[in-house]
């Protein structure tokens, strides 16, 4: 029986420890914009290229003004904002609407509530219908792409908060390493210890599965692409194929890095501190309903792949913290190196965003939350025969049919 306990505690061992050593040696290599060397403006062959921000709402009533005032406050002076109202049942259209006219009226360099409209331009759109064999959200960006002016473009959520200085700064680094393609990670708002604990868990779980240090990589799979801030060159994003391209996408933002990175195009990921922040959710239960959405899409909706993430999801996580009480004698000692591994990674997380490490202590609980929501995330999708996204009901043959 004790061999047994030291086969999975070195295994354990070995993964922790390895990703801990790998993080320790890559992370370094990821840029912080928010650093004052990135406090300037941008150099390019086209001087100060324009940007197009698109950010498709659906039902933001609550915060979409808010959002659109810190975008409509951007120190950059060359850009344009398209706001896309996707089919709304809330007041979100009438909202656009009011900001569009109120914007417009505005006089020329003046500031308006807190806008400086002698830079950027509003559009507004609106969407009635939805096209067959489209997600909502896709087809919101992929309208608004088709009216866009700018040579880069830069595709946000309707809850993301922007500082002033936010996209001056990410187009200059940008530009600074012939990026093709920069992801810009977001300040989570966190109030409820519920939040602390399963955003601490989901981080942890990113930084194993993804790399972030190796995204620059072009010998590497290792890609990224996060809804709150996917800034693309357009003739990138065309090269690509579009959103047509990702059409039924659910992970529409992580599909478009994704592609890019195999494209050959060059990627870039970078922290930023506050710059840009968003609320993801309010409370534990919170990110379980919004994770259920999406679990099952990033297992391309396989139930066999599904059940075997889930068990080793729950033995990578919670393995440690047993082997340590249960193993006999020297045999907790792998264990107990999987767990400091696990403990430096969130210490390292800590320096990073505002979760503190003490949430260490949580992860068992916050483990079991996510084998929940993986799990139900498949149950749900597979009993409903799809997902209901925002109100809209898209069938799972069309999501399986439009995985990329």
């Amino acid at each position: 029986m004790s061999y047994f306990y030291w086969i999975a505690g070195t295994l354990l061992a070995l993964a922790w420890f390895s990703r801990i050593v790998d993080a320790a040696l890559g992370m370094p290599s990821v840029a912080d914009i928010s650093r004052p060397e990135w406090d300037r403006n941008p150099v390019s062959p086209a001087g100060n290229p324009r940007v197009s921000i698109i950010v498709p709402a659906r039902n933001e009533e609550d915060s979409i003004e808010q959002v659109l005032k810190t975008l409509l406050a951007l120190d950059y002076g060359n850009y344009e904002v398209i706001a896309v109202d996707d089919r709304s049942t809330d007041r979100t259209g009438e909202i656009l609407e009011e900001i569009f006219q109120k914007y417009q009226a505005a006089p020329p360099f003046a500031k308006f509530e807190g806008w400086d409209s002698k830079h950027p331009t509003l559009r507004v759109i609106h969407h009635c219908d939805l096209p067959p064999r489209w997600l909502g959200k896709t087809h919101a960006m992929w309208t608004a792409a088709k009216q866009a002016t700018g040579e880069w473009l830069l595709f946000t959520d309707a809850d993301v908060l922007f500082k002033p200085d936010s996209l001056r700064r990410a187009l200059t680094y940008a530009e600074a390493v012939h990026a093709d393609h920069l992801v810009l990670f977001p300040r989570m708002i966190m109030k409820q210890p519920g939040e602390y604990m399963m955003i601490a868990f989901f981080q942890s779980m990113f930084l194993y599965g993804h790399r972030p240090w190796k995204v620059a990589d072009p010998s590497t799979d290792d890609h990224m692409g996060v809804g709150a801030f996917n800034l693309v060159r357009r003739s990138v994003y065309e090269a690509v194929g579009t959103y047509e391209a990702l059409r039924m996408e659910v992970l529409d933002d992580m599909k478009l890095g994704k592609v890019v990175k195999k494209a050959g195009f060059r990627q870039r990921n970078v922290f930023g501190g506050d710059l840009i922040s968003i609320r993801w959710a309010r409370g534990a239960m919170g990110v379980v309903n919004n994770l259920t959405k999406n679990f099952f899409a990033i297992l391309s909706f396989q139930w066999w792949r599904t059940v075997i993430s889930a068990l080793g999801m729950a033995f990578l996580n919670l393995g440690p913290f047993l082997g340590v009480f249960l193993a006999p004698g020297w045999a907790r000692l792998p264990y107990a190196v999987a767990l400091g591994s696990m403990l430096l990674i969130y210490v390292g997380m800590s320096a990073y965003s505002d979760v503190p490490s003490y949430y260490f202590l949580l992860h068992p609980v916050s483990t079991s939350l996510f084998v929940y929501t993986l799990l139900r995330s498949m149950a749900l999708t597979l009993w409903n025969d799809g997902i209901e996204w925002r109100g809209t009901k898209y069938r799972l043959d069309e999501l399986r049919k439009g995985l990329v």
